[in-house]
């Protein structure tokens, strides 16, 4: 038989007891290109949440997936961001005076217009920022890892009247999966241009009718410039989950958002090992007229 018609075997990797087929091992590749401006520990952290690599209690196989990293890179099939000193001490935010309650904001949109949707860039702002969703946001602050971007909502005076989050996509929901179309590979693929909406409040002393849908209209307007800011790409749909035993989502359906169903109210965090958790709706809004193609691209 001729030599050259012999077909060699796809490259697999063997890492703390997990083989990854060549398919994976190009997603990998293509998430450390993809996002280069996140640390190190962002971006294990990502290509954990990805590729679904948990130890048997359900957290991230971190110390494999970096070595996995730094093994792929020594052998020339990618370039690692320089490495940054992160704490690994969970963030605790300290509240300050500066985040109690202010006089009550009450009237009508145009009193505090025009609003404005500032992205927040400074460390001062975190801080505000994390102490705001601390104090009043019923899930409280978690330091997002990942893509994301943070926004404080400002009056025409500049006052803060509340702060909204966008972070990478759910990894996996069965409404999305359905309504959207794509394969797993597709998913897998083009899973970073969805974009999660993952804290939205409105500061309790803030009631001004239509603040909140005027601001998801400004936030559809902007996202796409800040991400590729950002990240160096535009997502093409947003997504967000709405506590429907807290919330009824008013604000959502007003801007226009297309509610595709509910959660099952069960997490998982593990294959095979699911957590309680409250039914949430499921709410998302294209950002481009082809985003099905887009998402649905395979290369």
């Amino acid at each position: 038989m001729d030599e050259g018609m012999i077909r060699k075997p796809p490259e697999t990797y063997l890492m703390d007891g997990r083989r990854f087929t060549q398919e994976e091992l190009s997603e990998i590749q293509e998430t450390v290109k993809l996002f280069h401006k996140l640390s190190l520990t962002e971006l294990v952290q990502t290509i954990c949440e990805h590729m679904d690599w948990l130890t048997p209690t359900g957290t991230y196989k971190i110390d494999a997936c970096r070595k996995l990293l730094e093994q792929l890179e020594a052998r020339g099939k990618l370039q690692l961001p320089h490495k940054q000193k992160i704490s690994k001490q969970p963030e605790t935010v300290n509240l300050t005076p500066r985040s109690e309650a202010q006089p009550e904001i009450v009237g009508d949109l145009p009193d505090v217009a025009p609003v404005a949707l500032e992205p927040v860039r400074e460390k001062e702002g975190n801080a505000l920022w994390a102490e705001f969703v601390e104090r009043y946001h019923y899930l409280g602050y978690k330091r997002p890892f990942g893509v994301h971007q943070r926004y404080f909502i400002r009056s025409r005076a500049g006052t803060p009247l509340g702060c909204l989050l966008m972070a990478g996509a759910a990894k996996l929901l069965a409404p999305r999966e359905q309504w959207i179309g794509w394969t797993e590979r597709q998913r897998l693929r083009n899973i970073h241009l969805v974009v999660n909406n993952a804290r939205f409040l409105i500061l309790p002393w803030v009631q001004v009718k239509n603040l909140a849908s005027h601001v998801l209209a400004q936030l559809i307007r902007r996202v796409g410039d800040d991400w590729e800011h950002n990240w160096g790409y535009r997502p093409v749909l947003l997504e967000t989950f709405v506590d429907i035993a807290q919330y009824q989502a008013t604000c959502y359906r007003a801007a226009n958002w297309v509610f595709l169903g509910e959660t099952t109210g069960r997490g998982r965090a593990r294959p095979g090992k699911e957590y309680a958790s409250s039914p949430k709706a499921l709410y998302v809004y294209p950002l481009s007229k082809d985003f099905r193609k887009q998402l649905c691209a395979d290369d």
